[in-house]
């Protein structure tokens, strides 16, 4: 068969041959055993009811090997032949234009140089999932083959529901991932019904297909870590940046690193990822023994070296060796998934690697006592060092908030804030999302690295233009990625498909998407798919990170994200996403997102101004009821702009009336 005939397939009538296990891929721990008998004969049940009754015999005892095995049914015997990635627009089957995109974005997210555990359907974050078996691959796949413009698939976290008729300019597909009643949405809660193959984890960018590798987040963590730099009046040359990490989201911290300058050393605890990430580029060297580690280090600041280290053991050793070394540490964060802690997010110290999976499936209240106890250790040995004049800042992925459930002294006097601020809170947030600055992406749907590099170009000269009549308040940011996009080719940020991301307020966004659409109408490049990161100005509602800058109570309020994903869906997004939990865990945040096909048609020019206009606008207008400065700056000036826009500015209250 063709690979357009294998997509429009689906799940075949003759059962492909069972998949041999192939240990040398990155594959998911084990989960923990969480069904009772009938619940485990009521999972079974919900994975056959893909398949016809007569195979029904044959899947029965696989499928419950697979449970007994790996706590989950992933259908590996489904598992497609054809290579897993991003191919060109042009060669997928299908009726739809904005069809084909999506499976394409779909094939990316699974690619194997860019998914965490591609076997399993996870792209990143250790259970960030796509689908959470194959079968609902397969179906997806064939169902987007076959859609026209005027039908919208429904995807029930990663269950394709089924085509409804809709019409051209709703979207052609709607994406939910774990939004379960409030009063279930402990770990434990997602463990089961994950189990049962009812919910999902569908992290931000991995369950709504808008992930494009490293390189979002390398992005982001460049901008934190220079601004982090420029808060401790420090160069980065010459400066020290430790933190842990090197999953499909944390292994961008090396690479960051470098772009901005510094000595970076992440530490990492699984060896096949550390090594994945060194090919890859992402990380310079790899060190194994501590002793090796602290004379490197010590050369590399003596050099000023712009360098990444890897430390393959844990992060642990390495705040604690530094400590007794009186080595001393700039900048400090973590970026383990510890919103995922009891399922391999976060590993605890004096165990191996294996042995801790090894307790993690078989002992997991053991596995707990002994995360938390290293949690423990860990802010311990930090507030050492800050103590010394570290900057350390928590980078939203729960590191504060689990080492506070774990008992560790990393609360403030007031019993209620943490000792240290999220970086959302003391440098994203006021510095870019107030301001309306957030990942604005992009994929080159034919998969030419030379339309990438046109609309590199494109987009530079878009912000260059406009930040000859910026206002000052914006100035750094424009500089900080028009020196991003300069240096994109040259990084070599390119991981899977033909994608870009800057950061860009709504005028940006919409001018570039516009260039864009004008260059495709022209025939200078192929269709172009725009995206964002759902960590953004508007798209998350998160109280330790996306919102932690909130200061007017509605922190653990969700009415920002919620608004975003219906607001964008009518104004022309090509396909959207709201999900619960990614980066801080499940029943922690609401997310959502979106993506949009540009062709060069008139119909797309008019979607991209409406729909990116409020897509951005909405969560500065949040931020600026808020009382946020920054934000109140930005709403005024979107109104001055936009004569149909009127947002309720806040009065602000004389603090000696109190």
């Amino acid at each position: 068969m063709t690979f357009k005939e294998q997509i429009q397939e689906g799940i075949p009538s003759t059962l492909p041959n069972p998949k041999p296990f192939d240990p040398a891929i990155n594959h998911a721990p084990k989960r923990k055993e969480i069904l009772s008998e009938e619940e485990k004969k009521l999972a079974l049940k919900n994975a056959l009811r893909y398949f016809e009754p007569e195979h029904h015999k044959t899947l029965i005892s696989e499928f419950k090997e697979e449970l007994d095995t790996y706590g989950r049914i992933y259908m590996y015997r489904l598992r497609p032949d054809y290579e897993m990635k991003a191919r060109p627009i042009s060669e997928y089957p299908g009726n739809s234009e904005q069809a084909k995109a999506i499976m394409l974005m779909i094939q990316n997210n699974l690619d194997y140089a860019v998914a965490q555990h591609p076997h399993e359907l996870i792209t990143y974050g250790g259970n960030g999932a796509v689908f959470q078996n194959w079968a609902q691959y397969r179906l997806t796949m064939k169902y987007l083959s076959e859609m026209t413009d005027e039908q919208t698939l429904t995807m029930y976290s990663g269950h394709p529901m089924g085509l409804f008729p809709s019409h051209k300019e709703a979207p052609r597909v709607v994406v939910t991932n774990g939004m379960v009643i409030p009063n279930y949405s402990k770990p434990d809660d997602w463990e089961k019904m994950n189990a049962l193959g009812v919910s999902q984890y569908g992290q931000m960018t991995a369950g709504s297909y808008m992930y494009i590798g490293p390189q979002g987040i390398v992005h982001g963590t460049t901008i934190t870590v220079l601004n982090g730099f420029r808060k401790i009046k420090k160069s980065p040359k010459g400066s020290l940046f430790v933190t842990s990490g090197l999953g499909g989201m944390s292994g961008a911290q090396p690479k960051a690193g470098n772009i901005a300058g510094c000595v970076t050393v992440c530490a990492e605890v699984n060896p096949k990822i550390t090594k994945i990430r060194h090919e890859q580029g992402w990380i310079n060297e790899i060190v194994e023994d501590i002793t090796l580690l602290v004379a490197r280090v010590r050369k590399a600041l003596e050099n000023k070296e712009a360098v990444s280290i890897a430390y393959l053991g844990n992060i642990v050793d390495v705040w604690e060796r530094f400590d007794q070394e009186s080595l001393h540490i700039d900048l400090g964060s973590d970026q383990t998934s510890l919103h995922n802690p009891w399922a391999g997010g976060y590993y605890p110290i004096g165990f191996t690697f294996e042995q801790s999976n090894e307790m993690m499936a078989n002992n997991p209240e053991k596995f707990k006592e002994e995360v938390q106890k290293t949690l423990r250790r860990h802010a311990e040995a930090i507030n050492k060092h800050t103590a010394n004049g570290t900057y350390f800042f928590d980078y939203g992925n729960a590191f504060l908030l689990e080492a506070s459930r774990a008992g560790a002294d990393i609360m403030a006097e007031n019993g209620i804030d943490f000792k240290y601020p999220s970086y959302v809170q003391d440098i994203m947030g006021p510095m870019c999302f107030d301001y309306g600055f957030g990942p604005f992406r992009w994929v080159c749907a034919s998969g030419k690295p030379e339309d990438l590099a046109k609309t590199d170009k494109i987009a530079c000269d878009v912000l260059e233009e406009m930040m000859k009549n910026s206002p000052e308040e914006i100035q750094q940011q424009m500089a900080d990625n028009i020196q991003w996009i300069k240096g994109a080719q040259e990084n070599k940020l390119v991981v899977g498909s033909q994608a870009r991301i800057l950061y860009a307020d709504a005028e940006g966004r919409i001018k570039i998407a516009e260039a864009f659409n004008k260059a495709i109408e022209k025939g200078e490049i192929g269709h172009v798919i725009l995206g964002r990161d759902h960590h953004d100005v508007s798209g998350t509602d998160s109280p330790y990170r996306e919102t932690s800058n909130i200061y007017d109570g509605s922190r653990f309020t969700a009415d920002m994200a919620i608004h975003n994903v219906i607001g964008d869906s009518f104004r022309g997004a090509t396909w959207v996403s709201i999900h619960n939990g990614g980066g801080v865990g499940w029943g922690e945040v609401i997310n959502g997102g979106f993506g949009m096909v540009l062709d060069g048609s008139k119909e797309a020019s008019k979607r991209l101004e409406s729909m990116l206009f409020w897509d951005v606008n909405n969560g500065i207008s949040r931020r600026s009821w808020a009382r946020n400065e920054g934000a109140i700056f930005a709403i005024k000036r979107a109104m001055e702009t936009q004569p149909l826009l009127k947002v309720t500015i806040p009065n602000i209250v004389d603090e000696t009336l109190f």
